[in-house]
Formats: structure tokens, C-alpha cells, sequence
């Protein structure tokens, strides 16, 4: 579904991604750990095109490093970034619908989504239905910006630290809500620095330092790497 290989990205005169090699497969969760300042976000807006980058990155098959960011999001590339970005004057409603991407074709009830199915996964937004979205909680922000993305049918989707600031229990619904997206086909790249979560739900994970991949495996395997963790992840 997504390959990167060879990634190298830049902000201004700083270098920041050195040679960055990863894949996700279709239909596959695979979390991207890390401290923070290593790179972890600077990977996801280069995918998304909103860096500059050089290397291959590859969609499906096709070369998408170079094109712009909405010409990959129709691709079915989705992108939830770590400030979530919401509307804050705009109603709960009026953000899901702004996510869909092609609005003909979801008159005709195509794609995988619709609003109905963000409010069934997340009944607290269907009670927020017109509420402005810059009055919700962290949480509730949160699980609005996952919906939204969701609204454009994206076939991969890329999530910066959604559970970063959110209480324990909406993490916990933050991870089953990611493991039913893939029920649906979709492919996750998740990037957290929980290691709970990520050894929780994820298939296959990588681990970045310094700008470039230092660790490719199963949850399991890094379970039982205590010196990898312990060098590049833990405090």
C-alpha cells in the first residue's frame, strides 16, 4: 500500500529525515515509535507532500513524492495531524461533511463511510452534532478529526499521536476504534510514543532516531529488545 524508501526531508537548511525506509501493507497497522523531535511527523507531512523531500514514496504502485497534498488525499491517502486541525466555528456536522471527498458519490451511499457510522463508533459526537467544534473537549476533538479523515474514504490513513493529551478511557476507544478501521480495509500508519498502545494493536512497528529507522519489527520482538527500547525510546 505505501512504500518509502531512501526518504530524506529538509526544513529550510535542516536536514531531518536521513535515508528513511519503511512499507505498510494493505489492511495492516503498523506504528512508527519514537522520541519526540526525531522525525516521526516530519515522515507523515513529507508522505502528504508538505515538506521538502527527495527519495521514492510510492502509493499503491504509484510515485507520489512531488505531487501536491490534495492531489494525494485523492489518491486515498488520509492524514489526521497531531494538532487535529479542526474548524472551530463549524458544528460538529458541518467538519464531517467538509471531509467528503467526492460529495456525488456519497449521495449515492459509496464509500466505506458516512456519518451515521461516525456517530455509531462515537456516540458523543452525534450528541455534539451542532456544536461548534472549538468548544469540544481534547477527546472529542480527537475523535472528530479521525472522523472527518475517515469521510474521504482514504484507503491508508496516517495518524499523529492521537492519543497524546487524552484520558485512559478514550485512549481505549481511540484503539478500537483504529482496529475497526482496518476491519474495513483500511491501512494505518500510527505514530505514538506510547509503547501500550502501539504493542497493543499493531502488526508490525518500526522505531526512528535521529532521523532515520533503528528497529523493524512485531511488537513482540520489541518487547524482548530491552536495550532498543531502552537506547531509543524510553525516558
Amino acid at each position: 500500500m505505501l512504500q518509502v524508501s531512501d526518504l530524506h526531508a529538509y526544513y529550510g537548511k535542516s536536514h531531518v529525515l536521513h535515508g528513511v525506509n519503511l512499507h505498510v501493507n494493505a489492511g495492516e497497522i503498523v506504528c512508527l515509535l519514537g522520541r519526540n523531535g526525531v522525525g516521526r511527523s516530519t515522515t507523515a507531512k513529507a508522505v502528504m507532500g508538505q515538506v521538502v523531500a527527495r527519495g521514492n514514496i510510492r502509493f499503491k504502485g504509484r510515485e507520489i513524492l512531488g505531487q501536491k497534498a490534495y492531489e494525494i488525499a485523492r489518491l486515498g491517502v488520509g492524514y489526521v495531524p497531531e494538532d487535529r486541525s479542526i474548524f472551530p466555528d463549524l458544528t460538529v456536522r458541518q467538519n464531517l461533511m467538509l471531509g467528503i471527498k467526492d460529495p456525488r458519490a456519497h449521495s449515492r451511499g459509496e464509500g466505506r463511510w458516512n456519518i451515521d457510522d461516525m456517530y455509531a463508533l462515537f456516540p458523543r459526537l452525534k450528541e455534539r452534532d451542532n456544536t461548534p467544534g472549538g468548544v469540544l473537549s481534547g477527546g472529542e476533538q480527537q475523535m472528530l478529526t479521525l472522523c472527518r479523515t475517515l469521510m474521504g474514504d482514504p484507503d491508508l490513513i496516517m495518524i499523529d499521536e492521537p492519543t497524546e493529551g487524552l484520558a485512559p478511557k478514550i485512549v481505549e476507544q481511540v484503539g478500537t476504534f483504529l482496529q475497526e478501521i482496518r476491519k474495513r480495509g483500511i491501512s494505518i500508519l500510527l505514530i505514538e510514543q506510547k509503547l501500550a498502545i502501539a504493542l497493543d494493536i499493531s502488526e508490525r512497528l518500526y522505531l526512528m532516531g535521529h532521523g532515520h529507522i533503528v528497529f523493524e519489527g512485531t511488537p513482540a520482538d520489541l518487547k524482548n529488545n530491552q536495550a532498543i527500547r531502552k537506547e531509543w525510546l524510553e525516558v
